[in-house]
């Protein structure tokens, strides 16, 4: 393996932006849920003539479908992603908003027939509900409670105690306080191993809100002690949480 130094100096000069993970290939794993989301939007956004992405990243994953409907937009609220994911999406003819100084969602009521997200930042059950269609469809895969908590607990220290605000029973609760009928909720844990310092670091970098003030300077300790773990053989070990959330107006 490689020395300390050089994997992270290399994390820390490589690019962040958008949602792709490729970085870590042959560097980490992460199992994916059951139900295949990517595979399950693609399939979705053929049934229906309007559709809306949420937080769609640098549009990774909605780029990943075949066939958009007639009407297709997505919202993203990081500059990085936002030029990426108009790059990504707009020669397909998708209408990629800004939402970084907006309030709400910047469409009229009842304009589409599908809603979806793949992680997004904070659900805004009133607005889903009010730019959907009668009979229109949410359907998102959301980051459950504590997820990577063992690798996010290394740095930081114990878990906060208190509700989890990414509980899905607390969301789909959420989403029928607004008006929508929860109709599949399903949850899944997901191991993931890092296999060199640098697919740590990398992740901390990009995955800001896990370790908020992460820099390798501030980190060097605990890294040091994942490095020899690693080097004993040892990969870093972590959960994810999903649910995958369908709701009906």
């Amino acid at each position: 393996m490689r020395s300390f130094e050089d994997l992270v100096a290399e994390a820390e000069a490589a690019d962040v932006t958008g949602w792709g993970f490729g970085w870590l290939d042959g560097r980490a794993t992460e199992e994916r849920p059951p139900w295949q989301y990517a595979v399950l939007l693609a399939e979705r956004l053929a049934t229906v003539d309007s559709a809306l992405d949420l937080d769609t990243g640098g549009g990774e994953v909605l780029g990943e479908a075949a066939a958009l409907p007639p009407r297709m937009a997505a919202t993203e609220a990081w500059p990085p992603n936002l030029v990426r994911a108009r790059e990504r999406l707009g020669p397909r003819g998708v209408e990629v908003v800004d939402t970084s100084r907006k309030e709400g969602l910047p469409f009229p009521d009842r304009s589409f027939e599908l809603v979806t997200s793949r992680h997004p930042v904070a659900p805004d059950w009133p607005e889903i509900h009010r730019v959907l269609v009668e009979g229109g469809t949410y359907l998102a895969q959301h980051v459950g409670p504590r997820s990577a908590a063992e690798l996010i607990t290394h740095f930081v220290g114990s878990w906060p105690d208190g509700p989890e605000g990414r509980d899905p029973e607390r969301e789909a609760a959420a989403a029928e306080t607004a008006g929508l009928t929860v109709v599949d909720l399903r949850t899944a844990l997901c191991r993931m191993e890092f296999h060199d310092i640098g697919a740590v670091v990398w992740t901390l970098r990009k995955c800001v809100w896990w370790v908020p003030d992460f820099t390798v300077a501030r980190y060097r300790d605990e890294l040091l002690a994942l490095d020899a773990q690693l080097r004993a053989g040892r990969p870093v070990v972590a959960h994810s949480t999903r649910h995958r959330i369908e709701a009906r107006r």
